[in-house]
């Protein structure tokens, strides 16, 4: 099925962009997140007149989210949990615990945006990556010490 982006995606195309792709995912998932519509002739003219406003809104959110990551470049995560002597976490470091300490320092970010390729099991320094826009991308450093509670 061929539909028009109305939206840059990741590995898809741009704005604009014919993408031919599974009708399911089509049906599914893009032409209902509002992301595409379907290929048709009507379709390509109604495009062709709101293709101002949303390249207006793309390059929008694309300098927001610059200059979401020129303020979060160099950001150092920290944070304290319950360990072993060892370094062996009780339990474990994910992304909701990254996104909450970002938060508490002022940057805002989603749960999604967050890439980790698993949950932090051991004290240590880890580099992160997250995703601001579709090509967007800055990378956290997230430090894990064990916490002093002695009881």
């Amino acid at each position: 099925m061929q539909v028009i982006l109305l939206e840059k995606i990741g590995k898809l195309g741009n704005l604009g962009d014919l993408a031919n792709v599974k009708s399911g995912y089509a049906r599914n998932f893009l032409i209902p997140q509002g992301v595409a519509k379907p290929a048709t002739a009507a379709n390509l003219a109604e495009f062709e007149t709101i293709k101002a406003d949303l390249q207006a809104k793309e390059a929008a959110a694309s300098k927001d989210a610059q200059a979401k990551a020129d303020t979060m470049s160099g950001v150092v995560c920290t944070i304290k949990a319950n360990a072993g002597d060892e370094g062996k976490l009780f339990g474990s470091i994910g992304t909701a615990d990254i996104v909450a300490n970002l938060a508490a320092s002022g940057h805002e970010v989603e749960k999604r945006d967050v890439n980790m390729p698993e949950a932090i099991r051991y004290v240590g320094e880890y580099d992160i990556s997250v995703t601001l826009y579709t090509d967007i991308n800055v990378d956290i450093k997230v430090i894990v010490k064990a916490s002093e509670d002695e009881e």
